[in-house]
């Protein structure tokens, strides 16, 4: 007996919004994915070179767009990477969604005064405030963790303001 079920195909049409931010996430997701081969003295510290992409979609396209690439870096890499819904997943959805609130209260400042070194100087504390937030409540639940904040606070000024200068770099040489 065969079945003559028929298949109703359905055909999307992406935007040209939707094919650029596919793009950058793209990018955003092979830079998380090459950094995760850097190995790293201090575990947790990485340089965070995704974010650059994260700040250049900023400036140019808005908050939005930022956001969505930051969060299809973070799902995209988890899943590339083999540790999607692990604690260290957790710790990256954690750091960028802090930082994604950091930036959409800073794109309100005027830009005359705050560029793309300060948001992501913003971003780089934020990001590292709320994994050491989630590390304090659920990983590591004694308050001897207070002893890594100057640790992480000094790796997000160096890595916040070397991938800030990065994107401003690559912003003015369009």
């Amino acid at each position: 007996m065969t079945s003559t079920a028929s298949v109703t195909e359905i055909r999307l049409k992406p935007s040209l919004d939707d094919v650029r931010i596919a793009r950058y996430a793209a990018l955003a997701i092979a830079l998380s994915v090459l950094e995760a081969g850097i190995p790293s003295p201090i575990p947790g510290i990485k340089p965070g070179l995704a974010n650059i992409i994260t700040l250049i979609t900023l400036w140019r396209f808005g908050w939005r767009d930022a956001a969505w690439i930051c969060l299809l870096r973070i799902m995209g890499s988890a899943i590339v990477l083999g540790g999607f819904l692990s604690p260290g997943f957790a710790m990256s959805l954690t750091g960028g969604l802090c930082s994604l609130l950091a930036l959409a209260l800073a794109s309100g400042l005027p830009k005359r005064w705050f560029g793309p070194v300060s948001y992501s100087l913003l971003a780089a504390f934020a990001h590292m405030a709320g994994q050491l937030l989630l590390a304090r409540l659920w990983l590591i639940p004694h308050n001897g963790i207070i002893h890594l904040v100057p640790i992480f606070a000094a790796a997000a000024l160096v890595f916040g303001l070397v991938n800030g200068v990065i994107a401003a770099k690559l912003m003015a040489h369009e």
